[in-house]
């Protein structure tokens, strides 16, 4: 089984030199992680948690999570990404183990091993986001959280994600997302409850044009972030 698109791959590794320029191509990244990291924080304590980044990019959630006290890990299977994730953490001294590896080979040999998994702005890249949320939900203590980010399926989301956030206002590179691989809420809710996983909270992120700021809200019509707990 190979649950892998070589060409949504190459987009990041063209990017590579983008990961830490927080004014660069990918500079919305940065922007919206201090959210992401506030709505994880509102359901549990990091320090000290075992916890996995599943599509980790360049590390910008991954190395918000080791400074707050976790055992972090990081996969990705964009070597250059990676790369500049390594380099990066050594930079700032922070102890994050990197692998390049799918979902799905790494829970083979971790089954219930993390007690957080964040896996986010990814499941709209992979041919079968099904299959990553139930390798992600193997390697899940019972009990566990686990949280995920990704882009709504409907015409409105199509005007703000592609043509208003890629072609107007540029805060990402063009063909950053292909709309077919847009995920309704309901559709991830669905894949989550397959895979042993309870819906907890859903909670949308919402761009503000006025100051080009980001916020979180109960509008999730765009993007939006799920957090799931692994059944006991």
């Amino acid at each position: 089984m190979s649950n892998i698109d070589a060409a949504e791959i190459k987009k990041f590794d063209e990017h590579v030199n983008s990961w830490w320029n927080e004014n660069g191509d990918l500079k919305t990244l940065h922007q919206i992680n201090p959210l992401r990291l506030a709505f994880i924080e509102s359901f549990v304590e990091l320090k000290n948690k075992k916890i996995i980044d599943v599509g980790c990019g360049g590390g910008i959630l991954t190395e918000a999570l080791a400074k707050k006290g976790a055992y972090i890990t990081g996969i990705d299977l964009s070597e250059p990404s990676l790369e500049a994730a390594r380099i990066h953490a050594k930079e700032n001294h922070l102890t994050i183990d990197y692998q390049a590896i799918t979902a799905e080979d790494f829970a083979q040999n971790h089954t219930e091993h993390f007690d957080i998994i964040t896996c986010m702005e990814m499941l709209e890249h992979v041919p079968d986001p099904a299959s990553i949320i139930n390798a992600c939900a193997s390697m899940l203590k019972p009990g566990g959280f686990i949280f995920f980010s990704t882009i709504n399926r409907n015409p409105l989301a199509y005007a703000h994600a592609i043509i208003g956030a890629e072609y107007v206002l540029k805060l990402l590179p063009k063909g950053t997302h292909d709309y077919s691989k847009f995920i309704r809420p309901s559709e991830l809710a669905q894949w989550a409850r397959e895979s042993n996983l309870s819906l907890i909270k859903m909670r949308g992120i919402n761009y503000h044009l006025g100051n080009k700021s980001y916020s979180l809200s109960d509008d999730i019509k765009v993007n939006y972030l799920m957090c799931c707990q692994k059944e006991a």
